[in-house]
């Protein structure tokens, strides 16, 4: 009697195509080294393996090797001559056979074009179906790594500036930790600087204790504003308020006088401590209350005020050591020799700066979370700042550990300018949330099948999800123009799109009863007998390199475009393929193909800190 029954495919090894393909490819350099065809150092390999590349044109394969061009000349051959000889050792390599179909001849001027055995993709993703990890393999070595993102001084109302920093290293955290690397992320506020001594100057003049009663950040942000005002003495930002004219008028040295308070607080001063003591509760609540909708949280969260004590012993050792001296009062590193302006670590009237700090937190991290890498998520604005940082801590005897600058550009309005509301003022954070909420109200409030209660759940969900991915979909080196119309839509590379998308899928599986719980735990084997099917698994294989390609720039980027593929895949499966009516065995393969899309798009979601609904 024959079985005709579908049998499960074997299990799938660990790791990734890519890397198995790149593993094959490297048994090939080694060949070609050792009879004398071309020579490669050990030490280039890993170069020549990045060229390992998943093709632009499916029509030419899944992968593509380019590297027959740049090692002909080497050679003395023709690029294709060579790229034939390295895709002959390359199927002979151990292991390629098992996963990837023989080579065909080299494309063009000598592209190696390789594609995925259909039954070894069937076996990746019915391995993957059944793992919780969703097939994607944990890094071979983890590292320590610390994010310090988000960072906001606590003196003063979050705003839109704050949002590339929180959501970009929020995710950052996220997929490095779900990679395998042990993260410590840290709030590194700023709670100790000038921003507190115009609150404290401010308070003291004109501070409203029941304003402060009723509105405790409302209070406190009204001081702020005011002062900053004072303080930066523009005559135009002076001159448009009466009630500022008059202040400046009664405190012409507003200025000076800020600073003086400021020392006062690094000092010690009773009163200037107490009242420290008073306002950081309710600036803190502010925060976290913001935090908490952006599903944001922190390992710990250590200020500026938390590194005080060691700011003295920092200039000292610095001195000691002969890297800082005296320059005008001041002291300061030299880096780029005596004509150029120092790395300043305490200003002439001995306070201390953010340099400073800065260099204590490197010092303290290392000491207690002994990392392999530190990754500061702040604007490029400060890129002067951190590689003067970095050099300084390095001839500190601090370069043990990889210090990385993960540098982001501006939010922009339509005017090409940073983003501000029409009267011009900065963005509040809270104020963009709820814009966004209220926004994605709309949209979900023509569907009729949702309660008052899950609209209202939804458009939280859609909306702060919304404006998180519009900013993650962006390479994070680059500006982009914020729009709340472009973010909502239900097309295109958006948040919404992912969800609905998700959404989708629910609504198959809820459409035919599924036990999603039995369905796991059957051994039914995906099949792969239709192109669209294919396609969709192939994307859905390639999380694991997807996530690997995140970590090597830092760019969430690359996960929010995978997502938009994987999406498009599922919408051209389900159009042209029946599911619920299927004949089986292709009914419980396209459902385990379907709930497996499902997984994949919430967990991608979920590293990025967004948030699925049910419907939508």
């Amino acid at each position: 009697m024959v079985d005709d029954a579908p049998r499960a495919p074997a299990p799938a090894p660990a790791g990734t195509f890519r890397d198995r393909l790149r593993g094959c490819f490297a048994a090939a350099f080694e060949s070609l080294a050792a009879d004398g065809i071309v020579a490669i150092d050990a030490a280039e390999i890993p170069a020549l393996l990045e060229q390992v590349r998943e093709t632009a044109d499916a029509k030419f394969g899944d992968y593509s090797g380019t590297m027959a061009m740049g090692l002909a000349k080497k050679a003395g051959k023709k690029p294709r001559d060579l790229a034939v000889e390295i895709a002959r050792r390359l199927a002979e390599a151990p292991g390629f056979t098992e996963a990837f179909a023989p080579p065909g001849d080299p494309v063009g001027p000598g592209f190696i074009n390789v594609r995925i055995r259909d039954e070894a993709l069937a076996a990746a993703v019915s391995a993957a179906f059944r793992d919780e990890r969703l097939g994607v393999p944990g890094v071979p070595e983890p590292d320590t790594i610390v994010i310090d993102f988000s960072s906001p001084n606590v003196a003063k109302p979050m705003h839109v500036g704050h949002i590339r920093s929180t959501v970009i290293g929020d995710a950052i955290a996220r997929i490095l930790g779900f990679r395998g690397h042990h993260t410590i992320t840290d709030n590194h506020l700023g709670d100790w600087g000038t921003q507190f001594g115009m609150i404290l100057w401010g308070w003291k003049r004109f501070g409203d204790e029941a304003a402060f009663a009723a509105d405790p950040t409302g209070e406190l942000g009204r001081i702020y504003r005011t002062v900053r005002k004072l303080a930066d003495g523009k005559p135009e930002e002076i001159a448009a308020d009466p009630s500022i004219a008059e202040l400046a008028a009664k405190y012409p040295d507003a200025g000076r006088e800020v600073l003086l308070e400021t020392a006062r607080l690094h000092e010690g001063d009773a009163d200037n401590r107490a009242l420290w003591a008073r306002f950081m509760p309710a600036c803190l609540g502010d925060i976290e209350r913001l935090y908490q909708r952006l599903d944001v949280r922190f390992d710990h969260t250590l200020g500026e005020s938390f590194f005080q004590p060691f700011l003295a012993g920092v200039v000292d050792d610095l001195e000691a050591k002969g890297l800082a001296r005296e320059s005008r009062g001041a002291i300061g590193v030299f880096l780029d020799g005596d004509d150029k302006p120092p790395f300043l670590v305490r200003k002439a009237d001995g306070a201390f700066l953010y340099a400073t700090t800065d260099l204590a937190t490197i010092r303290w991290r290392l000491e207690h979370w002994k990392p392999d890498r530190i990754l500061y998520v702040v604007d490029h604005r400060q890129g002067q700042h951190f590689d003067q940082l970095f050099e300084t801590a390095k001839r500190w005897g601090l370069g043990r550990v990889d210090l990385v600058h993960v540098a982001f550009g501006t939010v922009l309005g339509d005017d090409g300018k940073p983003f501000k509301t029409r009267a011009g003022d900065t963005v509040g954070l809270e104020s963009l949330l709820n814009e966004g909420v209220e926004r994605a109200a709309a949209v979900v409030a023509a569907d009729e099948g949702l309660s008052l209660e899950e609209r209202r759940r939804v458009a939280e969900t859609v909306g702060i999800g919304a404006i998180k991915y519009a900013d993650l979909c962006q390479n994070r080196t680059t500006d982009y123009v914020f729009s709340y119309d472009k973010m909502l839509q239900l097309t295109g590379n958006t948040a919404a799109y992912m969800q609905y998308a998700v959404a989708r899928v629910e609504g198959v599986l809820e459409k035919g009863g599924i036990d999603r719980g039995a369905l796991r735990n059957t051994a039914t084997p995906i099949v792969l007998a239709d192109p669209k099917e294919r396609a969709l698994a192939l994307e859905i294989a390639r999380f694991g390199e997807v996530l690997e390609d995140v970590e090597a720039d830092y760019r969430p980027n690359v996960l929010t475009a995978w997502l938009f593929d994987v999406a498009g895949c599922y919408s051209a499966f389900y159009d042209a393929l029946p599911i619920l009516k299927a004949p089986e065995p292709e009914r419980s393969s396209r459902l385990a193909l379907c709930d497996l899309t499902g997984r994949v798009l919430r967990k991608g979601l979920e590293l990025l800190g967004i948030g699925t609904v049910r419907k939508m």
